[in-house]
C-alpha cells in the first residue's frame, strides 16, 4: 500500500517501531500518526499526495501493524510511553529540524500530548489534528459542564456521552479482544465501506484484528486517568490546524468549543465528511496539510482565508457557470473570499478571466477561467473532462448561467423557446449530469446549486418561456436532491427575485422590433436599478444554502412573498399573473 516507501526500524522503550518514509529527506518532514483500530496504512493515500512536496514519515504505533507490542500490554500504552516513541522516531528521521505533526483519531489524541508537554518543545513545528481531542482538554470540557450546568451544556454532555458508547465497551476485560479476533474483525471492512463510504480497496490490512485487540489498551491505560485529572498546563507550543468532520459519528463538533484557550495559534477547518477522512478525503487533507505546513515554514501560520465560512470552503473546488458578471461573478468571489479554489466558466473569455483575477485577489487558493457555452453538450463534456484532469473533482457546482426572455406565448417563436431552454434548462442538466456524475463516482459527497428564479413559482403572462425554464430547474433540483441524498450530495435551488444585474440589458423581448426591444431593455434596467438588490446578497445566500444544505432558497422579499403565497394562496398569484406588465 505504500509504494516506493523506504523502511527502517526504530527502537523505543523495549519495542521496535516500523517506520516508512517517502519523499526527499532534505525537505520539511511531515509525520503522520494513525488512530484506532488502524495502522500506518490508513495514511497511504494522503502520504502519496504529500510526497512530492515533503519528506513524509509514517510509523506503526506500538502493538500495531509491523511494530512490536510491549510486554505486558497493561501499562504499555500510556501517553508518556507514546511520547517516547514519537521522540525516538523524530530523532531518527529528522534529528536537526522540527517536524510537522499530523494525527487522526487516537493518532491525534496522542499528538495533542506531544504538542503540549515540555519535553517535546522545539521538536514540533506544527500540528494538524483531526477526529481526536486532547484528553486534557476533554477533561476540562466535561468538568466545566458538570460544575456550571445549563440545559445547553447538559445536552452537549449527554450528546457526546452517547457518541462515546464504544469507549465504555473497550474498557471491559477480554470482550473487545474476542470481538476483534472473531466476527467484528471479519466484518469491519464491510462496515467501513457501507457506513463510512471508505473505498473498497486493500484497506484495512490483514493485521486489523491484532491491531484492534492491542489498541484497546490505549483507552484502558489513559482515558479514565486523564479525564479525572486533566493537566492544567496543556497548552500547545506550536501552531495547530484543527480539521473537524461535520458528520463524525464519534465526536461532537462542540467538543472543540473554546479550543483557542489551549491553542492560541489555531486555524480551524470543517469538512462535510464522516470519521475516516484519511481514506475518504485524502485530496482535501493533503491540500490543507500542504497549505498549513508551507505557511508555518514561511513564518506565517494561520494565514488561511478569513472570510465567512472559510473553515468550510478553504481548499474546496467550486465551479460557477455564467460567472463573467452578475450573480455568477458575485458567487465566485464569495467562494474565493472563503478560500475556495474557483473555476470561473463563461462564454465571454474576457469576463471570465477578469472574474478569475478578482477571485485570486480576494483570497481564492487558486482560480482559473474557462470559456464554454453551457448549452453546447459536447463543449460541456470537454470542459468536465478538462476540469477533472487538471483541477480535480468539483466539490460545489453552481449552475448559474442563464438568459432572459420576455413576451407573450404566441409572440414567442420556437427558436426563442429553444434558445432559452437550451441555456436555462439544458445548461443546468449538462452541469448536473457531467459534474454531479463525477461527484457520485468519487463517493465523497458534494453540493449542487441551481440558480432558478422566483418566476419558477410565480406565473406571469409576460414570462411563459422564462418561467417554464426556471420551474423546470426547480423541479429538477427537487428530484436530484431526492436521488443524491444517499450519496451525501446536497442539491439546492436558489430563486432570486429582482436583482440588479446585467441580464436585463441582454434579455430578449419577443414580438417587438429592434428599437422597441432596446427601449424595453433600458426600462427594465432602470426598474432593476431602482430596486437595487445587489447580487452579492444572492451569493451570500448560496454559501449559506450549501453550509446548511437547504433545498429551496427564495432570495429578495418579493421572492419570499411569492413563494409563501404560492403555497397558501395560489389563486391570488394566478389572478396577479393576468396583470399586463407596464413594459
Amino acid at each position: 500500500m505504500l509504494d516506493g516507501a523506504r523502511e527502517r526500524w526504530v527502537r523505543s522503550g523495549g519495542v521496535e517501531l516500523c517506520v516508512a518514509e517517502l519523499g526527499d529527506p532534505l525537505r520539511p518532514t511531515v509525520v503522520l500518526v494513525h488512530g484506532y483500530p488502524d495502522s500506518k496504512e490508513v495514511w497511504s493515500e494522503v502520504a502519496a499526495r504529500l510526497a512530492d512536496r515533503f519528506h513524509v514519515v509514517l510509523y506503526d504505533v506500538r502493538g500495531h501493524g509491523r511494530s512490536t507490542a510491549p510486554s505486558p500490554l497493561r501499562g504499555g500504552f500510556t501517553l508518556e510511553k507514546l511520547t517516547d516513541d514519537f521522540l525516538a522516531v523524530a530523532d531518527a528521521v529528522s534529528p536537526d529540524r522540527p517536524v510537522h505533526l499530523v494525527g487522526h483519531d487516537w493518532g491525534s489524541v496522542q499528538s495533542w500530548e506531544f504538542v503540549t508537554v515540555e519535553r517535546t518543545r522545539g521538536r514540533i513545528a506544527s500540528f494538524t489534528s483531526m477526529s481526536g481531542p486532547s484528553l486534557d482538554h476533554f477533561g476540562h470540557w466535561i468538568d466545566k459542564r458538570l460544575r456550571r450546568p445549563t440545559p445547553r451544556r447538559v445536552g452537549q454532555l449527554l450528546g457526546q456521552g452517547a457518541k462515546s458508547w464504544y469507549v465504555y465497551l473497550l474498557h471491559t476485560p477480554v470482550l473487545p479482544e474476542l470481538a476483534w479476533r472473531g466476527p467484528l474483525g471479519k466484518r469491519w471492512p464491510g462496515i467501513l465501506r457501507r457506513v463510512e463510504k471508505v473505498p473498497g480497496d486493500d484497506y484495512p490490512p490483514s493485521s486489523l484484528p491484532t491491531d484492534a485487540a492491542h489498541g484497546a489498551w490505549l483507552y484502558r491505560d489513559n482515558v479514565r486517568r486523564r479525564l479525572r485529572r486533566p493537566r492544567e498546563d496543556a497548552h500547545a507550543h506550536a501552531p495547530v490546524q484543527l480539521i473537524t468532520p461535520l458528520e463524525d459519528a464519534f465526536l461532537s463538533e462542540r467538543l472543540y468549543d473554546g479550543l483557542e484557550q489551549w491553542a492560541p495559534r489555531l486555524t480551524r477547518r470543517t469538512l462535510p465528511a464522516k470519521h475516516w477522512v484519511p481514506r475518504t478525503r485524502p485530496d482535501r487533507l493533503a491540500d490543507w496539510i500542504t497549505e498549513f505546513v508551507t505557511a508555518v515554514d514561511r513564518g506565517r501560520p494561520g494565514t488561511a482565508a478569513s472570510g465567512r465560512h472559510a473553515d468550510r470552503f478553504t481548499g474546496q473546488l467550486v465551479l460557477v457557470t455564467g460567472a463573467g458578471g452578475g450573480i455568477g461573478r458575485a458567487t465566485a468571489l464569495a467562494f474565493a473570499e472563503a478560500g475556495a479554489r474557483v473555476v470561473v466558466v463563461d462564454r465571454d473569455a474576457g469576463a471570465a478571466a477578469h472574474t478569475a483575477e478578482l477571485a485570486r485577489l480576494v483570497g481564492a487558493t487558486a482560480a482559473w477561467a474557462e470559456t464554454t457555452d453551457v448549452s453546447d453538450e459536447q463543449a460541456m463534456e470537454k470542459l468536465a473532462a478538462r476540469v477533472d484532469a487538471e483541477y480535480g473533482v468539483v466539490d460545489v457546482l453552481v449552475n448559474n448561467a442563464g438568459i432572459g426572455l420576455s413576451g407573450s406565448f404566441f409572440d414567442t417563436t420556437p427558436q426563442d423557446w429553444k434558445k432559452v431552454l437550451d441555456v436555462n434548462l439544458w445548461g443546468v442538466i449538462h452541469g448536473c449530469r457531467l459534474f454531479g456524475g463525477r461527484m457520485v463516482a468519487r463517493g465523497q459527497g458534494g453540493h449542487i446549486v441551481n440558480i432558478a428564479s422566483a418566476a419558477a413559482f410565480q406565473p406571469s403572462r409576460a414570462l411563459p418561456a422564462y418561467g417554464t425554464s426556471k420551474a423546470a430547474v426547480l423541479m429538477l433540483s427537487e428530484c436530484l436532491r431526492a436521488e443524491l441524498a444517499e450519496q451525501g450530495i446536497g442539491v439546492t435551488a436558489i430563486c432570486p427575485g429582482l436583482v440588479n444585474t446585467g441580464i436585463t440589458s441582454t434579455a430578449h423581448f419577443a414580438g417587438v422590433d429592434a428599437d422597441e426591444e432596446k427601449r424595453r431593455q433600458r426600462r427594465a434596467a432602470r426598474l432593476y436599478g431602482l430596486r437595487n438588490y445587489p447580487p452579492e446578497k444572492v451569493a451570500a445566500a448560496v454559501l449559506e444554502a450549501v453550509v446548511h444544505n437547504r433545498p429551496v432558497v427564495p432570495v429578495t422579499p418579493e421572492a419570499r412573498g411569492a413563494r409563501f403565497i404560492s403555497r397558501v394562496l395560489p389563486g391570488a398569484l394566478r389572478r396577479l399573473a393576468r396583470v399586463k406588465p407596464p413594459l
